[in-house]
């Protein structure tokens, strides 16, 4: 995410004028106006930090976003909360309406943590990105990728352990063989990779 950085002058250089040709923002994550349908949410705290690691800081991110999308009446099919990401698999309408609905949630916990660590005005979010399903089975995989996330990250040894996901619904929902086949049929294989790390 942060190979910018990493990058020698000429690179940046090309990386940059490949941002412009494209009409895409030269300092976020662009959102193109595919229509309406199931979207592949991101969210990402600025250079990764860990703002929110207490359990109360996790289930007030949670609350928050869960809010959000129950106000603008977004349906969801999995979420996920992290000290330093979420991501959700949610119906969206209108991507514009997601934007200032996420822009609340992270506006309102930016202030919290900035607050809480005595620095007023620092950037705590890097926006957030989204990807449209494009079928079933990338609609399966997002599910699976959500409910595994905590794992891949080093913040539980099984998803079972991480409380701030969907995983809990998933279960009373459709069952734990569901949830397994969910995992056999639909392998997360290098999902995530090189975006998610």
């Amino acid at each position: 995410m942060y190979d910018y950085r990493r990058m020698t002058p000429e690179e940046r250089q090309v990386v940059v004028a490949d941002r412009r040709a494209r009409g895409f923002p030269l300092h976020k994550p662009p959102h193109f106006r595919q229509g309406e349908g199931w979207y592949f949410i991101s969210g990402a705290t600025f250079e990764h930090r860990r703002h929110f690691r207490t359990p109360a800081e996790l289930t007030a991110l949670t609350t928050r976003l869960l809010e959000a999308f129950e106000e603008a009446s977004i349906p969801t099919a999995a979420w996920v909360v992290m000290p330093n990401h979420y991501h959700a698999l949610l119906y969206v309408r209108d991507l514009a309406l997601l934007g200032k609905r996420l822009g609340g949630v992270h506006g309102r916990s930016a202030r919290y943590a900035n607050q809480r660590d005595g620095s007023p005005g620092r950037q705590a979010w890097y926006k957030y990105s989204d990807r449209k399903v494009r079928g079933e089975r990338h609609f399966y995989t997002c599910i699976h990728y959500v409910i595994a996330n905590p794992v891949k990250h080093g913040f539980a040894k099984t998803p079972f352990e991480w409380p701030w996901s969907c995983l809990d619904e998933l279960l009373a929902q459709y069952g734990q063989i569901w949830v397994e086949d969910l995992q056999r049929d639909y392998p997360l294989l290098d999902f995530g990779r090189g975006w998610d790390d």
